[in-house]
């Protein structure tokens, strides 16, 4: 029986430490912890996938919470049944001890574990979408006081207002004019939207 550990967080940034110190006191050997750096939503991430073709029939997998699995209640039931029907390897999830496939192997101990995993696995990807709430709110809420998000745009050239008045007037190729700005033409095209948009133009032409 060869004994593993898998460690997922959802970016980068994130630090893993906590759940290595957890998985570590399981004495797993290190070639055996397989870490990914990725959202739950799916599994299509490299160490999981990796990990599931080393796996073999009695060997023994560790995660610290059913949420370090996936964050997706129809995928996580689907993964459980494919580690524990089909590659018949044992979960343990260190946060649940009810969840622990080495345990109760009789008909009340798997229905006991099977139910207990349909909440934990509703709960992880009901938290995964009040997350999602969450931050939709959050990006709502700083729009509204004037926050601008991405990156900011640059000044206009300070011949553009003339330019784009020879280009409207056809006293000037696109190319002519995307040149004399120094822009690209998508650039320039949405950038003449906007001034045509937020300014009128009198009878004389003047902006």
């Amino acid at each position: 029986m060869a004994i593993y550990g898998y460690i997922r967080v959802s970016t980068n940034d994130q630090n893993t430490a906590r759940q290595y110190l957890t998985l570590e006191k399981m004495k797993i050997p290190s070639k055996n912890m397989y870490v990914d750096k990725q959202s739950g939503k799916d599994f299509n991430r490299p160490a999981y996938q990796k990990m599931l073709k080393k796996l073999k029939e009695g060997d023994l997998l560790y995660i610290k919470s059913i949420d370090r699995l996936g964050r997706n209640y129809e995928e996580i039931q689907e993964q459980w049944r494919i580690l524990t029907k089909e590659r018949k390897i044992d979960i343990v999830v260190l946060d649940m001890s009810l969840l622990d496939t080495r345990n109760g192997k009789d008909l009340l101990g798997t229905f006991i574990s099977d139910v207990v995993l349909q909440i934990l696995s509703f709960v992880a990807q009901n938290e995964r979408e009040n997350i999602r709430i969450r931050q939709a709110e959050g990006i709502a809420a700083a729009k509204a006081n004037g926050v601008k998000f991405g990156r900011p745009e640059l000044p206009l050239p300070n011949n553009f207002n003339e330019i784009h008045r020879l280009w409207r007037d056809k006293k000037m190729s696109l190319k002519e004019a995307t040149r004399a700005c120094r822009m690209a033409e998508s650039t320039f095209y949405a950038k003449s939207r906007k001034i045509e948009e937020c300014k009128s133009i009198d009878d004389n032409g003047v902006y």
